[in-house]
This record gives structure tokens, C-alpha cells and sequence, in this order.
């Protein structure tokens, strides 16, 4: 085992590449509440089952394979719909908050909705409004959709105290 896949969260580039079935980006796009006139964004492209199937033509898209890397983008957006690389999450959500849209929303690996992660959405006045789990066939684990709503309460409650 390299010194790169032991330190996945150190990585400036990341190498998990998968295409969300298509079926699953429809599920993901149908789970957003929306207006008509709002502005869809899709910051990882790909394959494009996310970006050409979102509900109207007010969409924008970066695709680090077409040099066009998100962590670039800067324009007004209203809902940023997508399946990131996992190993650069905390970046991701990051430059997601920046952005401000009113919804931000997610397919993760379950290991990467984390308490932390769920606070610091709280913290920039994002609220978990849904949650879905499903499984992916050949992905490793089960996933995650997570639909960041701003100033909306948690789906969930976070008791951080520790139990012995």
C-alpha cells in the first residue's frame, strides 16, 4: 500500500471517478424542491447524467476533465446537484457554502456524512432538510443523499456528548 492511498484526505488531486448510474441521478435531481426559474449547477459533469437531466436550461457545469475546475467557478447559482470525489469533501463543501446557493445537495459514501461535516453545513446557516441511503451496485458501501437546505432545521439531531 503506497503512502497516497493511506492519506487520502492529503491528496491535491483526487483519483475516485465514478459515474452515477443514470436511474440514480434522476432519484438524486427528483428530491429537490426548486423554482422554475432557478439556477441548477453541476460542479463535477462527467458523464453528464446530472447536468442533462436537471428541469429546465438555467444550468451551469465544471468538469475538472474538460479544465473546467470547480474550485474556479465563482458565478451565481441556486442549487448545486452532483456526486463529488469523496476524498476531497471538506474542499468540496467548502467551495459549495462560498457559492451560496439555497440548496446544496450531495451523493456521498456513508463515511463521509460525519457529525463535523453536518456542523459545519449548521454553521454556514445549512440545515440537513433530507437524507437518503441507498446502495450502488459495486460501489464500496452504502451511500448517501444529502440535500443541504439554507436556514432550514436538521432532519437529524447530533448528541456529541460521550456515553461510557
Amino acid at each position: 500500500m503506497n503512502s497516497d492511498s493511506r492519506n487520502i484526505k492529503k491528496r491535491e488531486k483526487a483519483n475516485d471517478i465514478f459515474i452515477t448510474p443514470l436511474d440514480l441521478a434522476k432519484k438524486h435531481i427528483n428530491l429537490i424542491e426548486y423554482n422554475e426559474n432557478d439556477i441548477w449547477f453541476d460542479p463535477f459533469k462527467n458523464s453528464g447524467n446530472y447536468f442533462n437531466n436537471f428541469p429546465n436550461e438555467n444550468k451551469k457545469w465544471c468538469e475538472i476533465l474538460e479544465n473546467k475546475d470547480f474550485f474556479d467557478f465563482n458565478e451565481n447559482v441556486d442549487i448545486i446537484c452532483s456526486n463529488p470525489p469523496y476524498s476531497i469533501i471538506d474542499k468540496i463543501l467548502e467551495k459549495s457554502v462560498s457559492l451560496n446557493p439555497h440548496t446544496i445537495s450531495f451523493l456521498i459514501g456513508v463515511n463521509n456524512l460525519t457529525a463535523k461535516r453536518i456542523e459545519f453545513m449548521n454553521e454556514n446557516n445549512y440545515g440537513l432538510y433530507k437524507c437518503v441511503m441507498l446502495k450502488v451496485f459495486k460501489w464500496f458501501g452504502m451511500s448517501f443523499i444529502v440535500y443541504f437546505k439554507k436556514n432550514c432545521e436538521n432532519c437529524i439531531d447530533i448528541d456529541r456528548k460521550i456515553y461510557k
